[in-house]
C-alpha cells in the first residue's frame, strides 16, 4: 500500500491498444491511472 507523498515503484501496464506503457515514460508528470478490475471478463 502506497502512502500520500510517496512515489509509486516502476510498473509497466498494457494500454487499450495492447502496447506496453511504462510509469517512467511519465518522468516528472503527474499520472492518473485508471482501470476497471472486471472489464471485459465475463461474469
Amino acid at each position: 500500500m502506497l502512502e500520500a507523498g510517496i512515489s509509486a515503484p516502476p510498473f509497466t501496464l498494457l494500454d487499450q491498444d495492447a502496447k506496453e506503457v511504462s510509469l517512467g515514460d511519465y518522468a516528472g508528470q503527474w499520472v492518473l491511472l485508471w482501470w476497471y478490475p472486471k472489464a471485459a471478463t465475463p461474469g
